[in-house]
């Protein structure tokens, strides 16, 4: 009796198998085209068909999207659910380790919870997969984030040590003794020294070399930094910042960068283009509001895709654990601002892909964030348009299966809603 129990257990927490599934008669929105009365196939965790003309595969389960909208899942970049989940409660926050000798050693991947309440919540929003980001606290490095999916279940990690992040700016500023050529010298010299532990790693047996201010491990750790081979994620605001942080290449040619921030970037999107550097931004953060986003805009997103950067959009400040679900608005914002007198803005199809495809291949998830044959099969139906703001979805796949619609907050919802006072808890006054 133990045995069917435990087994029942497990089953109940497995998430449910993909199947042949067909999504059909909807507004097939693939993130380069829109597809009137389209028609998505999904099988063993992939898209095998889309279009006008597509025929129901026999047994296929079918979701009817008339009078919907069908989109690739929204891609959420430097997040931090499942890795926060109270920001102000040490507990069930790991996205930081202030008192840790470590810091851009630190992986994220082992304190994912697939099981936290944001994670259920930004799915019901529409959000598939995310980069989730470290928090640089004692260092002006944070660690290596993961690319995870927002999957039921207890397996969110995608792609491990996606990527390295730094502080610089402000923040980093602070981090390196209180000055930019501080933070700017401290993250020359851990490169450096990463350099100078790949060619010779036995000078580091004792936990570092006798010359070395970055510890054995963080050494080890910023090797595929220098070489390359992961990518790394720099917040910069400052426009000179930015420029800063782009000659970097000089001596360290194979750094793979994405800027993270760049409020100020469109007064150099012409050189972020050229160096073929994509950004990570929140769009509406336009207020200046500190002295290295003066320069701040709305029109940023616009100008720097109009210059021919790849532009993803992200969370920047407060609430990155619960509000990626908001990414599609943002979005939608940029829609608008193509109409403001004077604005520079983005026309639909490129605000979808701002959201899907854009931070995918940022992330190096190439085959995620459109709706063709091949790709995974990350898909929501909307009720609406989905970068409206009264817009929500009305089912989510991620890799083929069916995801629950629900979350705490609507079991908290249909608990309390029409509750009838004798019914409610003792604590509640009659």
């Amino acid at each position: 009796m133990k045995a069917l129990l435990i087994t029942a257990a497990l089953v109940l927490a497995s998430p449910v198998a993909a199947e042949t599934i067909a999504i059909t008669g909807g507004k097939v929105a693939t993130a380069d085209t829109v597809i009137e009365g389209g028609t998505v196939v999904v099988r063993d965790g992939r898209i095998v068909a889309v279009g006008r003309d597509v025929a129901v595969p026999a047994g296929a389960s079918v979701i009817d999207a008339t009078g919907k909208w069908v989109t690739p899942g929204i891609f959420s970049a430097m997040a931090s659910m499942g890795i926060s989940e109270v920001d102000g409660v040490d507990e069930t926050n790991d996205s930081g380790a202030s008192r840790s000798p470590f810091s851009a050693a630190i992986d994220l991947a082992p304190g994912f919870n697939g099981s936290a309440v944001n994670v259920a919540v930004e799915r019901q929003g529409g959000v598939t997969r995310s980069a989730v980001r470290p928090a640089a606290s004692q260092a002006i490095f944070g660690g290596q984030g993961a690319v995870i999916s927002l999957a039921a279940g207890y397996d969110p990690v995608t792609r491990p040590r996606a990527f390295q992040f730094v502080e610089l700016g402000e923040r980093g500023s602070r981090s390196a003794g209180g000055s930019r050529p501080a933070a700017f010298l401290n993250f020359r010299n851990a490169l450096d020294e990463a350099q100078r532990y790949a060619l010779a790693p036995v000078r580091f047996e004792s936990g570092r070399d006798r010359d070395s201010l970055v510890t054995r491990l963080d050494a080890a750790a910023l090797v595929p930094v220098v070489q390359g081979r992961q990518l790394l994620v720099v917040h910069v605001e400052r426009a000179q910042d930015i420029v800063n942080v782009l000659a970097l290449r000089t001596e360290f040619p194979r750094l793979k960068l994405v800027l993270f921030g760049a409020r100020e970037g469109w007064l150099v999107a012409d050189r972020i283009a050229a160096a073929k550097v994509p950004v990570i931004t929140q769009p509406m953060l336009d207020n200046p509001n500190s002295f290295e986003s003066l320069a701040s805009t709305k029109s940023n997103v616009g100008r720097l895709v109009k210059a021919g950067v790849v532009v993803g959009l992200g969370l920047l400040e407060q609430d990155a654990s619960f509000q990626a679900r908001d990414l599609p608005n943002y979005a939608g914002n940029l829609v608008a601002q193509a109409r403001v007198p004077g604005g520079v803005g983005l026309n639909w199809n490129e605000a979808l892909r701002t959201v899907t495809s854009a931070p995918a291949a940022i992330f190096g998830m190439t085959d995620t964030g459109t709706l063709a044959s091949g790709e995974r099969a990350d898909v929501v139906v909307w009720d609406g348009d989905p970068l409206e703001l009264t817009s929500a979805p009305t089912a989510v796949l991620i890799d083929g299966v069916r995801q629950p619609m629900t979350s705490r907050q609507t079991e908290l919802r249909d608990r309390y809603l029409g509750l009838k006072m004798q019914e409610a808890p003792l604590q509640y006054r009659r």
